[in-house]
């Protein structure tokens, strides 16, 4: 359990999994640092946050905070400029004095045929998701090294480890490009005392996880079998989620905070959420290692002969 209030930046704050990470964490005495793509979407929040405002916590000066003294709205949109990115940390650095944990949790997709995402729209996906979570990391980033010490959560998804599903090919493509952002960063970052967690969550109950809804900006009439088979197959999935993210959302600041489910046991670096999430990373791993047996001999043998 953290010794000192811990001071989240959290994107996304406004449903889904940042909104309940925001409410979690402050409901443990923390301070957060909510943003959204516009105030007004966070608006919610700050509603929910007053109608909990019982609860209060000394500040690390001794003087009582209520919950909403403890959040903090903040304007962030990952598509902005690199510059503009940096003046709202710097903002919200101003807030508090620090950022102790970034929760890279924003992001969106938009099912299609690859082929027919096209070029210029998964350029959009790669520079709102994965480029718009690096330039705020990077921001962050001197700070956390300044103070030795921070922690940084990315929401990754299960899609990685199953590209090979019809309509989710864009989305995979860019949640694997920041999988392997965070792990080179976890290894470069331990020198300062700094954790990453990249968490894989699969299909969890949130609003609005599908409210982008199906590109048909570039229909390729080869690809309407499938294409109606996959529209069809995502239509049935809303409403009928296995995964409370209540329970993830909990999991995940126990793990950050070192506590309940946490206690006691070692900074994961990996954390797979949800049953369905655990059958597609054991089984493309089970495919990878059976193509390794299959073909060990090619493995093996095309190295110079001794």
């Amino acid at each position: 359990m953290p010794d000192h209030q811990l001071t989240w930046l959290i994107t996304g704050s406004s449903s889904g999994f940042g909104y309940r990470f925001a409410l979690l964490a402050l409901q443990r005495g923390d301070r957060v640092l909510a943003t959204a793509r516009s105030l007004p979407k966070l608006q919610r929040l700050i509603d929910e946050v007053s109608a909990q405002d019982s609860a209060t916590t000394a500040s690390s000066n001794g003087v009582q905070e209520s919950m909403k003294d403890r959040l903090k709205t903040l304007r962030l949109d990952l598509s902005d400029s690199e510059e503009v990115v940096k003046d709202v940390v710097k903002d919200a650095v101003g807030v508090w004095g620090g950022i102790d944990v970034l929760l890279n949790n924003a992001g969106w997709g938009q099912p299609s045929m690859i082929e027919e995402q096209g070029v210029k729209g998964i350029q959009h996906l790669l520079e709102s998701n994965v480029m718009g979570t690096v330039k705020l990391t990077f921001a962050v980033l001197p700070y956390m090294r300044a103070q030795k010490s921070g922690t940084i959560v990315t929401i990754g998804s299960r899609s990685a480890w199953r590209a090979e599903l019809p309509g989710i090919g864009s989305y995979a493509m860019y949640k694997s490009a920041i999988h392997a952002f965070i792990e080179n960063l976890s290894s470069e970052l331990a020198p300062f005392n700094i954790r990453a967690l990249i968490v894989q969550p699969g299909s969890f109950r949130t609003e609005g996880i599908y409210s982008h809804g199906w590109n048909e900006s570039n229909l390729i009439p080869d690809y309407d079998e499938l294409r109606a088979k996959t529209r069809d197959r995502f239509a049935s999935v809303p409403g009928k989620e296995h995964g409370d993210p209540w329970k993830a959302a909990r999991a995940i600041v126990d793990i950050v905070r070192g506590e309940g489910i946490a206690k006691d046991r070692s900074w994961p670096q990996y954390l797979v959420l949800g049953d369905d999430a655990e059958f597609d990373v054991r089984n493309k791993c089970r495919v990878v290692l059976n193509a390794l047996d299959e073909w060990k001999d090619i493995t093996r043998g095309v190295g110079f002969d001794v």
